[in-house]
């Protein structure tokens, strides 16, 4: 890997650049011009979701910015009071029409158990979901397909009625929260680790041991974070709403941590808080 735009194959054989621009957050008033931002920063590859809104914004930065369709990786990801095969499908239209788009490169269901359909069977509901997705994949809608804080049982559930496998899986991953049966279970089924949050929502910045090494490596933090993650074979999704930061967080393949440093990483536990549980999540 020498750059951003460098790229990890899925079980499709797509090839998704191996960092992302995280929109999570970003309100849609600034969104255009944060987006924006990353793009000239050399970014090719941005992660929205319904559930941000701020799909609008990011289409219109797209738009904008100039840069060929082909260039660019664009993401979104699955409204949680979508959970049916119908509503889901119009979901997905939605999408695509906010952003201005005729496709999208990948496409995501956010969450696996969200309370609008927990009382009921949420199960057959995320089947039902999932179908969905399959069928825009077929259609040319979706260029890959995939699922987002899903946990072990999550994906059993799908793999009942699937005739798609999800190629890719995008949890919360930073130093100090590191899920491994997750991450296991998601490799040993093809998918491919995205990492959101991989900078902890900021609270790493203050963790001693990474302060250390961001002062052994002559880096920040925050470029140690996403060098650990690309080192795991993760796809980290750094977000930052200012334009330096923005280029800081591209300036992560010069140099490598060492294996003592990355087992001084991997070593950190709750530092940052773990990931919210999906299936008690109040949304």
């Amino acid at each position: 890997m020498r750059s951003i735009i460098d790229t990890y194959s899925l079980s499709n054989g797509t090839q998704i650049p191996v960092v992302g621009f995280g929109t999570w957050q970003t309100a849609p008033e600034i969104a255009k011009s944060v987006v924006k931002s990353a793009l000239v920063s050399g970014y090719r590859h941005i992660d929205t979701a319904e559930m941000y809104g701020n799909e609008k914004e990011v289409g219109q930065a797209i738009k904008e910015s100039g840069i060929s369709r082909r260039h660019l990786w664009v993401t979104s990801k699955l409204n949680n009071s979508f959970h049916s095969y119908d509503l889901a499908s119009q979901a997905i239209d939605q999408s695509l029409a906010d952003l201005g788009l005729d496709y999208l490169d990948l496409f995501l269901i956010h969450w696996p158990n969200p309370v609008a359909f927990r009382d009921e069977n949420w199960e057959a509901h995320l089947q039902d979901t999932w179908r969905a997705l399959e069928d825009a994949y077929q259609a040319g809608k979706l260029k890959a397909i995939g699922v987002s804080n899903f946990r072990k049982h999550h994906l059993q559930v799908l793999e009942q009625t699937q005739k798609v496998a999800p190629m890719v899986n995008q949890i919360r991953i930073c130093p100090g929260d590191l899920d491994q049966e997750t991450i296991a279970y998601s490799r040993d089924h093809g998918m491919l680790l995205e990492a959101y949050s991989p900078l902890g929502t900021g609270k790493i910045f203050t963790e001693p041991t990474m302060q250390e090494i961001a002062q052994e490596t002559g880096k920040t933090v925050a470029q140690v974070c996403l060098r650990w993650s690309l080192q795991h074979g993760f796809l980290p999704l750094p977000k930052s709403i200012h334009p330096n930061y923005i280029e800081d967080n591209t300036k992560i393949f010069d140099f490598k941590l060492s294996p003592e440093q990355m087992q001084r990483i991997d070593a950190l536990d709750g530092v940052v808080g773990y990931a919210t549980d999906p299936d008690t999540a109040g949304f």
